[in-house]
Order: C-alpha cells, then structure tokens, then sequence
C-alpha cells in the first residue's frame, strides 16, 4: 500500500518514500503511467523485439509519450536495433535516467547497465526479480501514456516477475503462422490466464514477404495461423505484420525503417496493428467478447 501522504506525480519527492519497500514505489511510479503493455512471446525468433520496438516508436509518432523496457536479461537487442550506446546515467539519489531516443520515447535495457555488452548474464530466478524490480522502482519514467516492456521469449522468472508487479498491464503475444510457433503461442495464452494477466491481442510476424520488385505476396511461412489460433484461443487478433527484409538490416544498423520516409507494406502494417492496439484498449473485456469484436 502506498503511504497516504504519496503523490503519484511526484514519486522522486514523495515525503513517505524511504518508508517504501521496493514493490510499493513500483505501484506508485506505475501509477503514473496510463497503459502497461507486455510484449511476449512462446518461443524465441518470433520477431518480439522487433514487434516491441516498432510499437514504440509508432506511438511516439502518434504523439503518445513511450516508455520502452527490454527485460530480456540474457539477450537483450532493444540497444542495437535503435542504435543506443553507453550506459545509463544515474543521479545522485539513485534514480535510473532512461536513454532519450526521441522527445517522447525512453528507453531502459539490461544492457546498458552493463560495461561489457558482451558479457554474459548468469542470474537465478531471486536475482531476476530483484533487477527487474530494480528496473521498474529506481527508474525516472516519469508521467507515460505507454509502458511497453520486451519480455524473454518463454513463460519464466521474466513474464510472471511483471506479471505481479505490474498486475494491471496487458500481454501482446507474438507468433508466426508455422504450427511450431503457433503451438508455443497457446502456451503463452494459458500462462497469461493462470496469472490473471489481461491479453490485449496476439499478432502474427513475418506473415509473408511482398516482392520488391513485383509487389506479389508470398507467404513464405505459411499465412492465417495466428488468427486461427486467436479464434480458437478466443483472443483478439491485432492483425499480421510481413517479412522485410529492410527491417532485419535496419535492426542490424541501428536505424529503424520508420527514421526514413519511404511508404512500405510493413510501415503501412505497423500502422495498422498500433491502430488496433489503441481500439483495444479502448474496449477493454475479457478474452471471449474480444475476439467477437477482432476486426478482419
């Protein structure tokens, strides 16, 4: 319970805040962001990262202001992709200050925290918790209209760590159309209902690739598998986004497609899916009246 003396738009100042324990300065900073949303996924290679990131940088284009959190411990990309380097400075009271992509877009990872990227990150469950805690506690996020947080791929220590901190947050599940994903993916719906975490939708990734040069749509792994699952998963389907190859290289590079103002069918997708994102949650319910409400 925060102290009644707190005041969620003043976490930094608040007067009962050395009272605290680190999960009560959780809810009151949480408390000053409007929508939590956990980006996840059943297996790795799903494109979840990259889904996170262009989610981000969409609602920042829209004018939301953005907080992005890459809770992938043991293989975190966010930096790479938005060509973030250094470490994150930290004041003199202790406060995490987030990297500033863009006027309305922070930025929190794992890897900038540490001097050698390249280390690798060996951490039981306890020790997780506590710098993913840490992460949402000591951080300067400030007022938010998103949190969007990278989580590992999988149903460990990382998802169900938010899952209790961060209890009103709502899971995007991440898929692609082949049944070894798709299987994965059921996985993920049944943790985020075992943990009482709302899902606000399950997007398809990699949904085929549209030739540049003839524009013709080939379904390289296959298309519709997410939205048969979401039926049957009673989900609600946030729609597909296609293979680009532009994408990977801009990841590779460090500069998004959206930093550039070419028109694309993966830009137009993103679009779209961010657009359905925000009808969502503007129709919040549970998982059965959402996927009578998906829009085809």
């Amino acid at each position: 319970m925060k102290p009644k003396s707190c005041d969620p738009k003043s976490c930094e100042t608040c007067p009962g805040k050395e009272k605290m324990s680190k999960e009560e300065t959780v809810q009151c900073k949480m408390a000053r962001i409007k929508n939590k949303l956990i980006v996840m996924s059943g297996k790795g290679g799903v494109g979840k990262s990259s889904v996170a990131t262009y989610l981000s940088l969409v609602l920042a284009r829209k004018g939301y202001t953005v907080g992005l959190l890459d809770i992938d411990l043991h293989g975190p990309s966010i930096p790479k992709m938005l060509g973030l380097h250094g470490v994150m400075n930290v004041t003199a009271e202790q406060q995490i200050l987030p990297h500033q992509y863009r006027p309305n877009l922070k930025v929190v990872s794992i890897e900038s925290m540490l001097e050698d990227t390249d280390s690798a990150v060996i951490w039981r469950g306890p020790l997780k918790h506590g710098v993913i805690t840490q992460f949402l506690s000591d951080c300067q996020w400030g007022e938010l209209d998103f949190l969007v947080v990278d989580c590992p791929p999988g149903t460990g220590d990382e998802p169900l760590s938010i899952a209790k901190l961060i209890p009103e947050a709502r899971a995007i599940i991440v898929t692609t159309p082949q049944e070894v994903a798709l299987a994965d993916v059921r996985k993920s719906i049944n943790f985020c209902r075992k943990v009482d975490l709302e899902i606000a939708g399950l997007v398809e990734n990699m949904s085929g690739l549209y030739c540049p040069h003839c524009q013709q749509f080939i379904p390289i792994f296959r298309t519709g598998g997410g939205k048969r699952t979401a039926d049957r998963m009673k989900v609600f389907y946030l729609g597909e986004l296609p293979f680009d190859p532009a994408v990977v290289e801009g990841g590779d590079e460090g500069k998004p497609v959206f930093e550039d103002e070419s028109d694309t069918a993966f830009k137009k997708a993103v679009e779209s899916f961010a657009d359905r994102v925000l009808e969502r949650l503007q129709k919040p319910g549970d998982d059965e009246t959402a996927a009578k409400e998906t829009i085809h």
